[in-house]
């Protein structure tokens, strides 16, 4: 018995919450520095201060996935978990521009983080769980376009109302109106976005998706295949000894972090193997473990296309405001000309994502996933490298155009290749586990980065760009290499 096939407007249906979700995460990516900027922080304070999004994805994702493979209730099994994420991110937005000190900024990232993965995480295994096989590209590719307009909507939203006569400026310590309106408009586009899919989809039932006879022999479909792993306590010395080092050789304070999610990840693993774990966290660990080899190497393709991607959202308004607006001071009017122009530039990026996006599917047809996604990351990494020379407002566009490209292909081709090599019960927790490298990467970057530019360029942080590229262009040359083993 095959599922049904969906209509275009089925599947915009399925992805229509990831809308307002990027409407969130785009305003979140293109004005949170602009906002720790405004509360005080430093250039290289401000990785750390993005912290609380890795961690909580960290914790989230998996958990959710996990939960919403083997829930199943009168309200569905993935859609009670969007509506509470948006719900969560909602409140968040409405409360982020009211923080009056860096430590409530934080605080309110950690809660729209952890809110946005909420309703995220099962948005990639709705898709998956919604559509045949023959449409999921054409269903990823639609999520995509979702993606890219709602983004392009939250960049310019600051702009917008700057536009109408909201001001753009404002004191050291409070955040500008015209942002602030903007993160309230985000809270009703995420909690409306998400509303339409809760309220116009209906998910197959547990004796529909057993008829679909969707299983397939992958690795990690019996649930009482538990395989138990023994290496914490080698994690676990890692960790320790990262810790000792840093003490000892007074190194940055932010790699107490990295040191710590060592020791724990390790501590984690030595209670699993002594039945000290809950049976939701010992199924996690086991179905880690027990990763498809082609979803291994898509991990490490998606670890390094994050890393370039992070940098860019992170140290983008310090290197436009500061080489292209010639302005260092978040209280001055270049400054936060600079920052509104970033949100455009971001707002390009993913427009152009949305409309790349209708390619995808007649390029996967032509040359194969696996090559139409490292020629688009290979796009990406030469976009990187231009920013490094161009000096001129309108001129930034033109990367940002390469950006886009690698970006749609960054949302669409992993998961349409995961969908068709994992099995369908697990797809939810497999889809978390997989955004493990799409977080650890900020993770790296938030405790890693800010000692970076501190020790090799304090006061030109233009050189993130260059490292972003790099990364980028390593994941395109590991997809090349991979494409004939996934």
């Amino acid at each position: 018995m095959e599922k049904p096939r969906q209509s275009l407007a089925g599947l915009i249906s399925i992805s229509f919450g990831f809308l307002g979700i990027q409407f969130a995460f785009g305003l979140q990516n293109a004005n949170v520095s602009r906002i720790f900027q405004s509360l005080g922080s430093s250039v290289d304070d401000l990785p750390f201060l993005w912290l609380a999004g890795p961690v909580t994805g960290l914790l989230v994702q998996p958990l959710i996935g996990h939960f919403s493979d083997h829930h199943w209730s009168r309200f569905g099994r993935r859609r009670p978990f969007f509506f509470a994420g948006a719900v969560l991110a909602a409140l968040a937005l409405f409360g982020f521009p009211h923080a009056g000190s860096l430590f409530a900024g934080a605080v309110f990232l950690w809660l729209l983080d952890a809110s946005l993965n909420i309703s995220m995480e099962p948005f990639r295994a709705f898709v998956g769980d919604m559509t045949r096989s023959d449409q999921r590209a054409s269903g990823y590719a639609v999520q995509t376009v979702l993606i890219g307009t709602g983004a392009v909507l939250g960049s310019l939203a600051p702009a917008a109302f700057t536009a109408l006569g909201v001001s753009n400026s404002a004191p050291e310590g409070l955040i500008p109106d015209s942002v602030r309106y903007a993160l309230y408009l985000g809270g009703a586009a995420i909690f409306s976005a998400v509303l339409w899919t809760v309220m116009r989809v209906k998910e197959y039932s547990p004796q529909e998706m057993a008829a679909f006879n969707l299983q397939n022999d992958n690795v990690g479909d019996d649930e009482n295949a538990l395989t138990v792993p023994r290496k914490g306590w080698i994690w676990l010395m890692a960790g320790v000894l990262l810790l000792l080092l840093i003490a000892q050789f007074d190194l940055d304070k932010q790699l107490y972090v990295v040191g710590s999610a060592l020791a724990g990840f390790g501590m984690l693993q030595i209670a699993n193997q002594y039945g000290a774990a809950g049976n939701a966290l010992r199924q996690i660990l086991s179905d880690l473990v027990q990763m498809p080899a082609s979803m291994r190497k898509l991990a490490v393709v998606q670890f390094f296309s994050w890393i370039a991607l992070f940098i860019m959202w992170i140290f983008t308004t310090p290197v436009v405001t500061q080489y292209v607006y010639g302005s260092t001071d978040p209280t001055s009017q270049a400054y936060n000309a600079g920052a509104e122009w970033v949100g455009v530039l971001f707002a390009v990026y993913n427009g152009v994502s949305a409309l790349a996006a209708f390619a995808l599917p007649a390029l996967v047809k032509r040359m194969g996933a696996p090559r139409t996604h490292a020629l688009c990351l290979l796009i990406g990494a030469m976009s990187y490298a231009s920013i490094l020379v161009l000096r001129d407002a309108n001129a930034l566009i033109l990367p940002m155009i390469g950006v886009g490209i690698a970006w749609s292909s960054i949302l669409t081709m992993p998961y349409v290749m995961l969908a068709d090599i994992l099995p369908q019960k697990k797809l939810g927790i497999y889809m978390g586990i997989f955004n493990f490298f799409v977080v650890l990467p900020q993770l790296l970057i938030a405790t890693i980065m800010g000692a970076v530019i501190r020790l090799f360029f304090p006061d030109a942080p233009i050189w993130t760009m260059l490292c972003a590229a790099f990364a980028m262009g390593l994941a395109a040359v590991m997809m090349f290499l991979f494409r004939k083993r996934i």
